[in-house]
């Protein structure tokens, strides 16, 4: 086989210094991926300090490893992130502490197990066959719309067996208004206490109630339909869920916040990843025949879905360099309950320990030609990257608990355009990744979907 030439996607200048508190707080409302320096890139370990904070940029594995796993018990998400996300997430899984958080995980994680994953790849399969049908032998299409449409239905039918005709339009705004108006953390948020009032407060809360309000019509017109003979979807898992130590479920509160969190978990970061994984297929397209050939070898059904997965080396080796490349959660910070050392790293009580699966996935001491695209690293004979080095979701006790059925979406989709579709594009290459939540295309970039 030919060799692909290198594809090294752009992204924005690498900064030589760091950014004043006043530039960080310009980058943080812009674009959060300028906020690392070189040296981030360069360096095990940064240590600085912001609104006299001390902060700790971790990118050596194994401090990762004690921070996420031998010693999470020391660390908490920062507040910052409840009163950002809260409005959307509310006491969800993502953003809930303590007793509740272990309470949760203990209930939800059975329902991603292996033996669900037929129910829930038969919903991806459907729609990704009606994706395929809405995109063949078009051109100008503006692929990020589509894919978070069909991510959007895959949620709604693997999770609650409905459509989204009427509801996925008001969700899309919503998510969209909270995106660019509250999403990215203001100054006021980085200064003020919790027990202060914040600007932000009153726009937070109408969104609360907006958002509450369309979950809320979700769950209830999916307990409208007639019980089936079992489950059916991830809302008949999440009904009759227990917490195998207490016996206790979930109350409509709880499930409308479970729903949330799975709707923009199980959806956004999915529709970025395959947006990305076909961004950078139309410019390798080497690759992308790769992925064409095996698809075309291992066609798949709704019924046989899941069987097929184990057969899609390449497919999966695109989507895990996706993730490398352009991981939707780009950062994720802790807090220092107590003083600690992480690997010979001073951590101070009250610290923020970032661990920033942006730069870590492309660091100059753990990646050959990091910026590049090369699936072959996560082909099955290639070595497996140093465990705490690879985090597209997470690690330890708060790993996503749906990172099985993430993957299995992102592949058999990926899977089904490609196999049917000649991907191009005369603008992908311009295409930029901009942190705002989650790693989004700085813009609407066109492709040419031609059959096979």
């Amino acid at each position: 086989m030919l060799a692909e030439p290198r594809l090294a996607p752009p992204i924005h200048a690498l900064r030589s210094t760091a950014p004043g508190a006043l530039g960080l707080l310009r980058i943080l409302r812009t674009n959060a991926l300028q906020m690392w320096g070189r040296r981030a890139y360069e360096r095990p370990v940064v240590v600085g300090s912001f609104m006299g904070r001390v902060q700790v940029l971790l990118n050596e594995p194994d401090a990762i490893g004690h921070v996420l796993v031998k010693n999470a018990a020391n660390y908490r998400r920062p507040r910052i992130s409840r009163r950002v996300l809260g409005p959307l997430l509310g006491e969800g899984l993502l953003l809930s502490e303590g007793p509740a958080w272990r309470h949760q995980r203990r209930t939800i994680a059975p329902i991603f197990a292996p033996r669900s994953m037929p129910v829930l790849t038969h919903h991806i399969a459907t729609a990704a066959q009606d994706c395929l049908v809405r995109l063949a032998d078009r051109h100008a299409v503006e692929l990020l719309p589509e894919v978070q449409r069909t991510a959007l239905e895959i949620a709604a039918k693997s999770m609650f067996s409905l459509e989204m005709a009427e509801m996925g339009s008001p969700m899309r705004s919503l998510l969209m208004r909270f995106a660019t108006q509250l999403a990215n953390a203001s100054a006021f948020d980085l200064l003020l206490p919790d027990g202060l009032p914040n600007p932000r407060d009153p726009a937070r809360r109408r969104f609360r109630i907006e958002w509450i309000a369309l979950i809320g019509g979700i769950v209830d017109a999916r307990s409208r339909l007639p019980p089936g003979d079992g489950p059916r979807d991830l809302f008949d898992m999440l009904m009759a869920a227990r917490d195998p130590e207490t016996g206790e479920g979930f109350s409509r509160v709880q499930l409308c916040d479970q729903v949330a969190t799975m709707i923009l978990a199980g959806h956004e970061t999915t529709a970025l990843t395959l947006f990305w994984s076909l961004n950078l297929l139309a410019q390798a397209p080497l690759w992308q025949e790769r992925v064409a050939a095996e698809a075309a070898a291992h066609p798949f059904s709704p019924d046989d879905a899941a069987g097929v997965l184990s057969h899609l080396p390449v497919t999966r080796a695109v989507v895990s360099e996706a993730l490398r490349l352009y991981p939707p959660a780009f950062l994720v910070t802790r807090e220092a309950l107590a003083r600690d050392t992480a690997n010979r790293t001073l951590v101070p009580r009250g610290a923020t320990v970032a661990i920033a699966p942006w730069v870590l996935h492309r660091h100059s001491l753990l990646w050959s030609d990091p910026h590049a695209f090369d699936p072959a690293r996560f082909m099955p004979e290639a070595p497996p990257p140093p465990r705490f080095a690879y985090l597209p979701f997470g690690a330890g006790p708060r790993i996503c608990v749906a990172a099985q059925f993430a993957m299995a979406e992102a592949m058999l989709v990926l899977a089904k355009l490609v196999g049917a579709l000649h991907i191009t594009s005369p603008d992908a290459a311009a295409v930029r990744p901009i942190g705002r939540v989650t790693t989004q295309p700085d813009r609407l970039a066109h492709f040419t979907l031609r059959r096979r």
